[in-house]
């Protein structure tokens, strides 16, 4: 399953386009001199990376907790079906419930903190920047940790959402390179693309919980469960 992250990320960089695309505009680099300014933005997508490594280790655990329970199948079933109802449900209605509020006021300093980066021109704080923005609510993020939870091992899940962050570089660093913020509109026509494919990976995850022994796919129950004894064939 973590073949989905890297192409999950990728598509939802054209969602990030428009989100935090403003923000990775505003970024204090050298336009001057080509090598620096390449550097400085690398610095900033790397600080992205790792806030969702850490949000991705953070929900490997809990997965691995799920694991433990031996209910690890009935978990990917059902992260599978929330990214499917998340797709397939209005975002008007979604943005009608704030998933963030319980830790409004974590996001309220991350959100400070960010803007006081801005301010400095150092590596530093070009990696803050990046951090603190891969902190910010996003929903992609919400799904990509669904999906990060569901792998039900710390390491699988801080690569699952390392692969997701990665996903995304490519064409954050065009936007940052090449576009201009009037150009956003262009790149949110493709966003109708999104919700078609987190449908594909929910399904992905359905298939996975309901071990139907399909290679790459669906691994077998046998897998899926903790035995109390060796199994020898």
């Amino acid at each position: 399953m973590l073949y989905s992250a890297l192409i999950f990320g990728f598509i939802s960089s054209l969602h990030c386009v428009g989100m935090c695309g403003p923000i990775a505009l505003m970024i204090p680099v050298d336009k001057d001199n080509t090598v620096k300014k390449w550097l400085q933005i690398s610095t900033y997508q790397i600080g992205r990376v790792t806030a969702y490594t850490s949000l991705g280790v953070v929900f490997g655990f809990l997965g691995a907790g799920f694991f433990l329970a031996g209910i690890q199948q009935q978990l990917s079933i059902a992260v599978g079906v929330m990214m499917i109802l998340i797709a397939i449900i209005p975002e008007k209605k979604l943005a009608q419930y704030n998933f963030s509020k319980p830790i409004y006021k974590i996001i309220s300093e991350v959100k400070t903190q960010l803007g006081l980066q801005f301010k400095k021109k150092s590596y530093k704080s070009l990696f803050l920047i990046g951090l603190f923005n891969g902190y910010l609510p996003c929903g992609m993020v919400y799904v990509a940790l669904f999906g990060a939870m569901a792998m039900n091992n710390v390491f699988l899940g801080s690569l699952y959402m390392t692969l997701f962050g990665l996903g995304t570089i490519p064409l954050m660093m065009v936007l940052v390179n090449f576009l201009k913020t009037t150009q956003f509109s262009y790149y949110s026509k493709f966003q109708k693309v999104i919700p078609i494919l987190i449908i594909c990976i929910g399904i992905l995850f359905v298939l996975r919980g309901f071990g139907l022994d399909i290679p790459y796919i669906s691994p077998s129950i046998l897998h899926l469960h903790i035995q109390s004894e060796v199994n020898c064939h």
